[in-house]
């Protein structure tokens, strides 16, 4: 067990989410690896024209947009997104993020440290 950290999110590497997340990033900055926690606290980036992949898994997540703007498809229906929303994706829904503004859209991603992950 540790005795937790303060660390700036810019410290942690940005890790590209490859061909099927154009323009999307991500950065780990809480996890069971390196901080022994039951959860995984990540940065997500994606510029402008950018979005995550299509994707379902069996875990829920919950996102905090802190700047940007853009939509999330949550099973069938897209909404769009603002500083200070909230997204829920319960498990075993399909989702994706994409970033419809000029500038880089960031939100936080809470999910299950310990998962499995579907495509």
């Amino acid at each position: 067990m540790t005795s937790g950290k303060v660390n700036h999110y810019s410290n942690a590497a940005a890790i590209n989410l490859g061909a099927s997340a154009p323009g999307c990033a991500k950065r780990i900055l809480v996890d069971d690896v390196n901080d022994g926690a039951s959860i995984e606290l990540l940065m997500i980036e994606i510029d402008p024209g950018g979005n995550s992949p299509h994707h379902i898994h069996s875990y829920e997540l919950a996102a905090f947009v802190v700047e940007g703007h853009g939509k999330v498809l949550v099973g069938d229906a897209w909404q769009d997104l603002n500083p200070g929303d909230v997204v829920h994706v319960p498990g075993s829904i399909v989702h994706e993020f994409v970033n419809t503004g000029n500038t880089m859209l960031k939100f936080l991603s809470a999910i299950p440290a310990k998962r499995q992950i579907e495509s």
